[in-house]
């Protein structure tokens, strides 16, 4: 690859970064990468700590943090003033978050199996999760739309 001056160009940072040029433009527009200096004829210019914070980024996003996480992230990152207090607190709530996602997957995990257990698999028509899938009636918590039927129905059996 073909490198500028005492820099790179976008494909050789992102390969060295570990991510495609493609990303390298997205996390420069949105914010995550601070804005590069061109050439005159307008080819970005990456150094070693461009290099460096992709990197960050990638790392990051392998972590599975959102972008504007990654974005406090990188910000935290850069001020060496930061507490340790403050990193710790995304963190920890970042790992909250993923062990909510891994408890609600381990109980469609149950569910999914209990399901497929009771599933003769045989010519039958009958199947459990058909079933299940047709009369999931949504908690009262969440906001979703009820077909006009479906209440209807509903007021027929508590009439």
């Amino acid at each position: 690859m073909k490198t500028i001056g005492d820099g790179m160009n976008i494909g050789e940072a992102a390969e060295k970064a570990g991510v495609t040029p493609k990303m390298v433009r997205h996390y420069e527009s949105l914010g995550l990468l601070p804005k590069v200096h061109r050439t005159e004829s307008g080819y970005r210019v990456y150094g070693e700590s461009e290099v460096h914070t992709l990197r960050f980024i990638k790392r990051s996003r392998d972590l599975g943090f959102s972008v504007p996480v990654i974005g406090e992230l990188v910000k935290l990152w850069q001020d060496r003033r930061r507490s340790s207090a403050s990193v710790k607190k995304v963190a920890s709530a970042h790992l909250a978050e993923l062990d909510r996602k891994i408890m609600e997957m381990e109980s469609m995990r149950k569910t999914l199996g209990h399901l497929i257990h009771c599933c003769h698999g045989d010519d039958r028509p009958d199947f459990p999760i058909l079933g299940d899938l047709e009369s999931f009636v949504a908690p009262a918590t969440t906001k979703a739309k009820v077909k006009p039927q479906t209440l209807r129905a509903s007021a027929k059996g508590t009439a």
